[in-house]
């Protein structure tokens, strides 16, 4: 009896490895919202900080906030020259100072998946401006205006301004998205492409060929974009069920510690 007892007990022990072993391995997400060129003048949020949580999440992967066209160019100069000429890039020190540097020292794939080109980004300012220009459009101007200045003042009044632990909190997305949504509404239909909602699609629609591409491989990824993308980012992938969503807080706190 007791020899029967230890066979099934050692059959439920195989048959639940064998289950663990099929059993599809999530990808792990993280999202980090940065500051741009705010990396180069805060006092806590600054590049060596980046650096140090970068290494300590230990990406396999970094989707980042490049366009997908600009990014051989930034390749080629990086092994070149040892820094970064491509002009879109170098717009952010993120790349330019920590991440590209960080491929000497550690093994993961930058992916380049902004959905960003100089024609749409002209276009928007082009409409922006003539919006603002427009007498018969002074209310939604003044309404814009107004939501930019009802988000800065909230943000600031937080007296958390740039605090990486902050910024990454659904406390700061909806603070942020008190102008974005304003801004999105009024404009983005208008602005063709540059419009909010819609850059947004074609930003994460490269965020999702990546994710697709990977699918259940267990590795890591890391979404680097400006912090106001993050809140919509968000939204998207918590609708996928082959990811698991990572906090940021956790990685914070560790490099805090050193």
């Amino acid at each position: 009896m007791k020899t029967f007892i230890t066979f099934s007990i050692a059959l439920l022990l195989l048959l639940s490895c064998e289950e663990q072993a099929q059993k599809p391995l999530k990808n792990e997400v993280l999202i980090l919202g940065t500051i741009h060129s705010g990396h180069l003048t805060d006092s806590v949020y600054n590049l060596p900080y980046l650096r140090k949580l970068i290494k300590e999440i230990n990406p396999d992967f970094i989707l980042a906030e490049i366009p997908p066209d600009r990014f051989q160019a930034a390749v080629e100069g990086f092994k070149r020259d040892d820094s970064i000429s491509e002009p879109r890039v170098m717009r952010f020190p993120e790349y330019v100072d920590v991440i590209f540097p960080l491929t000497k020292e550690m093994d993961f794939e930058i992916i380049p998946t902004a959905g960003w080109t100089k024609p749409m980004a002209d276009e928007r300012s082009a409409k922006l401006r003539a919006i603002s220009q427009d007498s018969t459009r002074k209310s939604d101007w003044t309404a814009y205006i107004e939501a930019n200045n009802r988000s800065d003042s909230v943000y600031k009044a937080t007296g958390k301004v740039n605090d990486p632990h902050f910024i990454h909190t659904d406390t700061y997305d909806s603070i942020q998205d008190i102008s974005l949504q304003v801004y999105n509404k009024l404009f983005n239909i208008e602005l063709g492409l540059g419009g909010w909602d819609n850059i947004n699609i074609a930003h994460y629609w490269n965020i999702e060929k990546a994710l697709e591409k990977h699918r259940y491989s267990g590795k890591r990824f890391l979404i680097t974009y400006g912090a106001g993308h993050k809140s919509w980012f968000i939204r998207e992938l918590r609708k996928r069920d082959d990811i698991d969503l990572i906090k940021m807080e956790p990685f914070l706190k560790a490099i805090e510690k050193e």
